[in-house]
């Protein structure tokens, strides 16, 4: 009864260009992609966000610490979508009776874009064939097909005939989900800050309101989002897939999302922060969002393709600078004209300082005696082994 109240909510919020929406994810996870496959600062290994995290709870379910959710470990194999629905309605795990099909948002959160076939974490989720997972949520408009997540990382729209149970020759198979606590509804999915910028309310990401109007390469896309300076903040980046399909909103189409709130993005291919992983040590490919129906897919990256840029909501990090999650030291000189210093002495850190276009500008243990008036106003990028930080400087 609590789950129809919550669905009915949903339904409200969408006649409502879907304003309301249901929470059920506390975090949006990272990709998991952690290989470096460009000198161009700005993919996706550069930035770790919400690092994927699961626990095994020894019951045949793993928690995904990062979003909350309880997922079965070992999928139910294949079947029909139909008979999918009754499977997850009627499973017991755990001794848990309250399991559903996941929302397209929900199983696409738990794929990790380093791996390939598949592209989950076998460490904690049992390998099994299948191609395709199925999600709760029909095509808008077209009952003949349902969105599922694949083996190879993405997520699109396939007609439901397609798996082998109803007589086609992929096999689509059944991941349940539950909810550890309660979701909540949130009455503003979107916040237009007035700035330039638009607040998503769920995943407390930060969105650039209109595009860059010139398609760009894969790396010409990189170098525009580390070089943008809106709203007064530098931190902008280019999203990985994973911020990118969360912005699909699945009750429409043409384009699949809240025109509403992003009016000017219209139906084009966004490049995404994410190479696509194949057998290759340097994959010419990035995966993108299309907007037309939602789906993830991927191109060459010397293809053209537009730019939406994102930044992490100021009131959820201590240091707006830092990029990934150690903030073990601080630069406290951010901006800066000449020197770089930290908060503690980094005497025992090896540094590097780049361009954003991934040109190395110092290297070594001595960074803060360094004196770097003559470098050009902008924004770098400065590394520090050992500790695992990343962060973003301004140069005044």
């Amino acid at each position: 009864m609590k789950r129809l109240v919550l669905l009915l909510a949903v339904f409200m919020g969408l006649i409502s260009k879907a304003q309301s929406v249901v929470k059920t994810l506390q975090l949006l996870p990272d990709t998991g992609q952690v290989i470096s496959y460009s000198a161009t600062y700005g993919e996706d290994n550069d930035y770790s966000i919400n690092t994927p995290s699961y626990l095994s709870n020894g019951d045949g379910t793993v928690t995904d610490l990062v979003t909350g959710l309880m997922w079965q470990q070992t999928d139910g194999g294949e079947m029909t979508i139909e008979a999918a629905t009754t499977y997850c309605n009627s499973l017991t795990i755990g001794g848990y009776t309250d399991w559903r099909l996941p929302t397209p948002l929900e199983s696409f959160s738990i794929l990790n874009q380093q791996n390939v076939n598949p592209a989950i974490s076998t460490t904690y989720f049992t390998s099994t064939l299948a191609d395709y997972w199925w999600t709760d949520t029909f095509q808008f408009g077209d009952s003949s097909k349902v969105w599922v997540t694949n083996a190879g990382g993405g997520i699109g729209n396939h007609p439901k005939t397609e798996t082998l149970s109803a007589g086609g020759v992929k096999k689509f198979h059944v991941r349940a989900v539950r909810d550890v606590t309660t979701p909540s509804v949130l009455t503003n999915h979107y916040t237009v800050n007035g700035d330039g910028t638009v607040t998503d309310n769920v995943t407390q990401l930060i969105w650039q309101e209109l595009p860059n109007s010139i398609s760009q390469t894969w790396e010409q896309a990189l170098l525009y989002a580390e070089g943008l300076n809106l709203a007064g903040q530098t931190d902008w980046r280019l999203p990985n897939i994973k911020e990118l399909q969360s912005l699909s909103d699945y009750s429409n189409v043409n384009p699949a999302l809240n025109s509403t709130f992003f009016s000017a993005l219209g139906v084009h291919n966004y490049w995404s922060s994410t190479t696509l992983k194949p057998n290759s040590t340097n994959p010419a490919s990035a995966w993108y969002w299309n907007t037309q129906f939602g789906i993830t897919t991927y191109d060459l990256k010397s293809n053209l393709n537009y730019v939406l840029c994102v930044r992490g909501n100021p009131t959820l990090l201590d240091n707006q600078s830092v990029i990934n999650s150690s903030k073990k030291i601080k630069v406290i000189s951010n901006p800066f004209t000449s020197k770089i210093v930290f908060n503690k002495t980094n005497n025992d850190f090896y540094s590097e300082l780049f361009s954003i276009s991934g040109q190395l500008l110092y290297s070594g243990n001595a960074i803060e005696k360094q004196d770097f008036t003559s470098l050009k106003k902008g924004v770098y990028i400065l590394k520090i082994s050992g500790v695992g930080e990343a962060i973003k400087l301004v140069k005044e």
